[in-house]
């Protein structure tokens, strides 16, 4: 299976998905901390994938989104966007629709 296709299997299987370096129970750079914690704050399941145990998912993560940096967000299998815009959509009261599978 190429590394896109377990991606896509990935963002299929979960309603949402946290590419991360690190886990959520132990996030190993700050801005993937932060969007645990967005999350947590949602009161969403999600599922981590720790891009640092995988450096084909890290790599291949960057290219399936075409953004260049970690960490990613998917929410039904559509890419959100990083810990910026995460909390941007936090703080305007959208990502906890977006999870919660509200139209925004």
């Amino acid at each position: 299976m190429s590394v896109e296709d377990r991606i896509r299997k990935d963002i299929t299987e979960n309603d949402v998905v946290l590419y991360m370096k690190g886990t959520p129970q132990f996030p190993q750079c700050g801005f993937s901390g932060k969007s645990v914690q967005i999350l947590k704050a949602c009161g969403v399941k999600f599922k981590g994938v720790d891009v640092l145990a995988d450096q084909e998912v890290r790599e291949g993560v960057k290219r399936f989104s075409n953004w260049p940096t970690i960490p990613q967000l998917y929410v039904r299998g559509e890419f959100i966007g990083g810990c910026d815009i995460m909390t941007e959509l936090y703080e305007k009261g959208e990502l906890q629709k977006l999870v919660a599978g509200e139209k925004v």
